[in-house]
């Protein structure tokens, strides 16, 4: 049995709390069965998501970022954008694209925000996983 591969790619913004979601990503997933990309932030997400996902080579491509209000931009504006362009991207190839990119209403760089968000991507990292899979082989269904 041929086994499928995902893809993880994952914004270097906040990489401390982002890198947590992939941890939780290989607690479902064998490392081996597991491509990680990094991009620069969450806005470069969707091209690089449908970029692979258009290779073919990825049964689901899973995509982790976290996006905050910085007090400059509208962080809102940009976390609809990469959930929007995500959700594009898995259409336009046929490979489910999924996100693990969170935008919390509240977030200071404190250490009791820090261990909240690193715990909860941990969680997201787990249940994009358990999509991945479950898509995977309801995928597979549909051509059986």
């Amino acid at each position: 049995m041929t086994h499928t591969r995902y893809a993880f790619v994952k914004a270097g913004w906040h990489a401390e709390i982002v890198d947590r979601a992939l941890e939780g990503f290989l607690d479902r997933i064998p490392a081996a069965q597991v491509d990680v990309f990094d991009v620069p932030g969450a806005f470069e997400l969707p091209l690089m998501a449908r970029d692979l996902a258009a290779t073919g080579r990825y049964g689901a491509v899973a995509a982790a970022a976290f996006v905050v209000d910085g007090g400059i931009y509208r962080h809102d504006f940009v976390a609809q954008a990469v959930v929007s362009g995500l959700m594009q991207a898995g259409l336009e190839t046929g490979v489910p694209v999924l996100s693990v990119s969170l935008t919390p209403h509240q977030y200071q760089e404190t250490g009791h925000h820090q261990a909240i968000y690193r715990a909860h991507f941990v969680e997201k990292g787990r249940e994009a996983a358990e999509a991945a899979l479950t898509i995977t082989v309801a995928r597979r269904a549909l051509v059986a």
